[in-house]
């Protein structure tokens, strides 16, 4: 029977602590959702797809969707910190466990960063700033003294996570408070100010990129990064104070809301843009070179009042966002080492119940960020991927549950299950292929260095707990890997001048792929008294250590 984890030392006291409460819950899954997202996300959709964008939202909000209907199952179900690092590790053992967990934390790592790098941009509207970025091949980049502004920032949203769960959950929601108020104040504000309807077939026309220009979006252009972090009430779990009742509501209505915000931003950006800005074609037209979309339009039509504010939630937003996402991480890498696949240093905890060794880790893996990913859009793609990655995870343990553990009690029970769970794994796969290969390849040496992490932990010894690899119930996962690289290099996704894999047959192709895998994985997924044992030894003795 696999080991897989532990009692606390009492090195690890006072222990996490359950004081979240539902409207705590969404706010951090939406105060992650409305980020950087929506200050960016709609300038380089419009860029991408033309008018079509509007689509691209779509797609990628029934898609995240999808995913987020997954989770609010598993969630409800095993209420644990740190839960999509760890819910593959009951289905499939040790190997597929410390793999979907290393991409839980390298995404969940990497969003402070980008956060950081958002409001370094929009802060260029300030003479006092200009000397942070500078522009290089069409992007802002950081400059030497806009690094160690951003190591500032990250300095400080990292303090504020060393308060309480209780006074951070406070913090988070006041501040998500006006995060979703700015935005509705600016769809309100610029549909009545400004609304061209001749602009949605402007330039080169709606659709001017086809199919293809409309898919790429959804994944490069920061639409499905502007929709990440409905799973950080998952991520909390371990921390509410209801969450069987509690974390689905959060993750459904997290998303709910932030997609219906995100086209309508969308669809007003478009429509408010003075002729000025729309050039021959949407890919070269002067809004492109906006290093803060929406207030730069709304000083154009003659909103300074409204610009005023946006500059100032271009410091409040992406920092909510970080603070979230850094707390995130935290709590991802406490529940990695309760799974013995990093030290038991990640799980010491200061007396406010603050896992503190993790909170420090993501500083410092943030701070590196700066220097290979040096602006916002360089660093998208790459979360991007990491992200539907991790989330690629949930549904191949939904589909290990249901089968395994048909009478498991389900606070939330997703209608269509035993098909759904399939499609949450062919979207989370399609959403990679569209991130294309100049992103995916990157990711492959992030996770590579995620196993060298992982095996050095292991032959060191640096926790006393060794996790069976259970490597038949993983025997799939090489496979996948490697076959998905394979799709996206082959695919109209890649490099290649003349594809293996056309526009559509990629995407046929990747649907196929994804089932063999999923249905391969159900075969060999650790039988129902295994998967039950691992779950008695956390889901209770948890919510007994945690205060």
């Amino acid at each position: 029977m696999a080991t897989s984890e532990k009692a606390p030392s009492a090195g690890t006291k006072p222990g996490l602590k359950r004081e979240i409460g539902f409207i705590g819950l969404i706010w951090a899954s939406e105060g992650s959702i409305i980020g950087s997202g929506w200050l960016f996300g709609a300038q380089g959709a419009l860029a991408a797809a033309g008018p079509a964008a509007i689509i691209s939202w779509a797609i990628g909000g029934v898609a995240i969707l999808i995913l987020a209907l997954v989770h609010a199952e598993l969630g409800g179900m095993y209420p644990v910190s740190g839960g999509t690092a760890r819910f593959p590790h009951y289905a499939y053992g040790g190997a597929a466990g410390a793999s979907f967990g290393w991409f839980s934390w390298l995404q969940a790592a990497t969003v402070a960063p980008i956060e950081v790098l958002a409001m370094i941009t929009y802060g260029q509207h300030y003479s006092w700033a200009h000397g942070w970025e500078k522009v290089e091949g069409g992007q802002h980049v950081l400059t030497s003294s806009g690094i160690a502004v951003a190591v500032g920032l990250m300095a400080v949203i990292t303090a504020i996570n060393f308060l309480s769960i209780r006074l951070l959950a406070r913090t988070n929601s006041a501040a998500t408070w006006w995060k979703v108020g700015i935005p509705l104040l600016t769809i309100f504000v610029f549909a009545i100010a400004q609304f061209h309807t001749a602009n949605f077939t402007a330039a080169d026309g709606f659709n001017p990129y086809g199919a293809k220009g409309i898919l790429s979006a959804v994944s490069t252009s920061g639409i499905i990064f502007a929709l990440l972090g409905f799973e950080q009430a998952d991520q909390l779990a371990g921390e509410s104070a209801n969450p069987k009742r509690d974390i689905p509501r959060a993750v459904i209505g997290s998303i709910v809301i932030g997609i219906i915000i995100y086209i309508l931003l969308q669809v007003v950006f478009l429509a408010a843009l003075p002729a000025s800005q729309i050039g021959h074609t949407w890919a070269d037209s002067a809004f492109n070179a906006l290093s803060g979309p929406f207030a730069q339009v709304a000083t154009l039509i003659s909103l300074g009042w409204l610009a005023t504010i946006l500059y100032l939630d271009a410091v409040i937003s992406p920092a909510g966002t970080g603070l979230i996402y850094i707390t995130g991480s935290s709590r991802v890498s406490y529940g990695l080492s309760r799974n013995g696949y990093v030290p038991t240093a990640f799980e010491r905890t200061n007396k406010r119940g603050v896992p503190w060794v993790g909170l420090i880790t993501a500083f410092v893996i943030g701070c590196i960020c700066f220097l290979p990913f040096p602006s916002w859009r360089s660093l998208v793609g790459l979360i991007t991927s990491a992200s539907v990655l991790m989330y690629a995870g949930a549904p191949l343990s939904f589909g290990v549950f249901r089968s395994r553990l048909p009478d498991a009690h389900r606070p939330y029970r997703l209608p269509g299950g035993s098909w759904m769970s399939p499609l949450a794994f062919i979207v989370a796969n399609l959403l990679i292929l569209w991130s294309g290969w100049t992103t995916d390849w990157k990711l492959g040496v992030a996770i590579l260095i995620g196993y060298v992490i992982l095996v050095a932990n292991r032959v060191f010894k640096m926790n006393p707990i060794t996790p069976q690899l259970d490597l038949r119930a993983a025997q799939w996962l090489p496979v996948y890997l490697v076959g998905m690289g394979l799709i996206v290099y082959l695919s109209d996704f890649g490099p290649l001048k003349h594809p293996w894999f056309p526009l559509w047959w990629d995407m046929v192709a990747t649907g196929v792929f994804s089932l063999i895998i999923y249905y391969w994985a159900m075969a060999v997924a650790l039988p129902a008294e295994q998967i039950q044992y691992m779950i008695d030894q956390v889901v209770v003795p948890e919510e007994e250590e945690i205060l």
